[in-house]
């Protein structure tokens, strides 16, 4: 339980969608660089941000998904805002740092917490969503507050077809636009999933 940083900043530098991260030992980075530039350019083009709209980041670890989708949205006009929601504290000090980093602190918000107790209590209304959650899907209170809000657009990012599966099952009202893999983990059997979902 104890970290000691021996030499060096402690955090390592990443580069992604042109906007740079700082990754702490306890927080979360995708493995293979290339394969995630990939992943979160889909993942913008499906989100399609182009206006007001507030995009909500669900398990956004250090805020990659968030800031890219921003960053790049706002280049091309939009005025809207992230709000972010992560239970580990450590990537919600790096998403904040990185927020800062790269200019979108009055854009991006992230806030501590699982993503089923902090979900159905936020404010105002979400316009798209962006889930991104671990291996073990997302818990049904997160489908059901996530229902409620009745985003336009659901991006769902999963690297488990398994409980993808499940959690598309558990929200009514919704159309599955498209599906796209994206080989992550070559040479192995596990592919990212990133699905559009349509109210």
């Amino acid at each position: 339980d104890e970290e000691r940083i021996l030499r060096g900043p402690g955090s390592i530098r990443e580069r992604a969608g042109g906007l740079e991260f700082a990754v702490s030992a306890r927080s979360f980075f995708q493995v293979n660089p290339a394969q995630a530039e990939v992943l979160y350019r889909v993942t913008g083009e499906l989100a399609g941000l182009q206006g007001r709209e507030t995009l909500l980041d669900a398990y956004c670890g250090t805020g990659t998904i968030a800031l890219i989708l921003a960053a790049g949205a706002q280049a091309a006009g939009w005025t809207g805002r992230v709000i972010g929601i992560e239970e580990n504290p450590a990537a919600v000090a790096d998403a904040r740092e990185n927020a800062k980093r790269n200019g979108l602190t009055g854009t991006a918000e992230f806030r501590l917490g699982q993503v089923e107790t902090v979900l159905p209590s936020l404010p105002g209304r979400v316009d798209v969503a962006v889930l991104d959650p671990p291996r073990g899907g997302c818990a049904p209170e997160v489908m059901a507050a996530l229902a409620r809000f009745g985003p336009e657009r659901i991006v769902y990012v999963s690297c488990n077809q398994v409980t993808l599966a499940r959690d598309l099952g558990r929200i009514p009202g919704y159309r599955i636009r498209r599906v796209q893999p994206v080989d992550m983990f070559p040479h192995t059997a596990h592919v990212e999933t990133v699905v559009l979902l349509e109210r």
